[in-house]
């Protein structure tokens, strides 16, 4: 679901949804947030992840629950709003070529089949400056209006986490 055909604000989800893995942008909850151009707004970025939260609430309105339902974002401050989450991972947990400690909150399978791939110096020291090399965007990807390409591939779930998920929640 991306924007600009589907905004997570005003989504209305069919009836046969089986499972619910969101990813709200980060960018407003980021501890590493220390020169953006605007100040940091925890009201703008609490209304994506009160929408992803409507969007699962409705789900199950009809009383067919969900097979799972997770949100997805890097350890910052979003657990001031959620609290503890479930789980907490780094994608080279997963295969993934990099770093950067990711917090799952909501109600899945969490007992996830690691791979994890054994990290270069050099892999460690990009993810720590943030300047990792990046995924390409998949095609058709539309960016949102608010974000660069750099930040949205920042921003895309790993895909080892993913299909780590996908297994372990199906």
């Amino acid at each position: 679901m991306t924007l600009p055909d589907h905004n997570v604000e005003t989504y209305i989800p069919p009836e046969d949804v089986y499972g619910i893995l969101a990813a709200p942008p980060c960018t407003m909850f980021s501890m590493a947030r220390t020169t953006a151009k605007t100040p940091r707004d925890l009201r703008q970025g609490m209304a994506t992840v009160e929408a992803c939260l409507r969007i699962i609430w409705q789900c199950q309105y009809g009383g067919k629950r969900l097979q799972f339902w997770t949100l997805e974002n890097p350890v910052a401050r979003l657990q001031w709003f959620l609290g503890k989450p479930t789980m907490i991972f780094d994608p080279s947990d997963y295969g993934d070529r990099h770093i950067k400690p990711t917090a799952l909150w909501g109600n899945s399978n969490v007992n996830l089949k690691k791979s994890p791939a054994q990290l270069t110096e050099e892999e460690v020291a990009r993810a720590k400056t943030n300047s990792r090399r990046l995924p390409k965007l998949p095609d058709g990807y539309l960016l949102p209006p608010d974000m660069n390409i750099t930040a949205a591939k920042r921003s895309m779930t790993p895909q080892g986490f993913a299909k780590a998920f996908m297994e372990a929640n199906k």
